[in-house]
């Protein structure tokens, strides 16, 4: 199981409105059937530590890439892709395997 973490540097004061965006464009995934449960974070500029910063999480039983064959994204998903694009500065992904990998392997820890 993995942790897929998307991380936007936002425009100065947009870390609420790409929030929302992305928001958005996550649960078109999500009732598409593309996506988990999911969350986004964000620091606009009232909270200690980096500012402008939106985060999105959600986890996958693997990692595949979205340009794969057959896969077919919601086209309004990427209409409001389109919109976050136009709000940062940068973003970056990240992948983190989760530990322990299954409740099993919890079970054993546990007793």
């Amino acid at each position: 199981m993995y942790t897929i973490r998307r991380i936007f540097k936002t425009q100065p004061g947009q870390a609420t409105a790409v929030a929302e965006l992305l928001y958005k464009q996550a649960s078109i995934y999500r009732e598409a059937g593309h996506r988990s449960e999911f969350t986004v974070q964000y620091n606009g500029y009232t909270l200690p530590g980096e500012q402008n910063v939106v985060i999105l999480q959600w986890t996958d039983s693997s990692i595949m890439s979205p340009s794969r064959p057959g896969n077919d994204l919601p086209k309004e998903a990427l209409e409001v892709g389109a919109e976050v694009r136009k709000l940062i500065e940068s973003q970056r992904i990240e992948f983190l395997e989760m530990y322990p990998p299954d409740l099993k392997a919890l079970a054993v820890f546990v007793k």
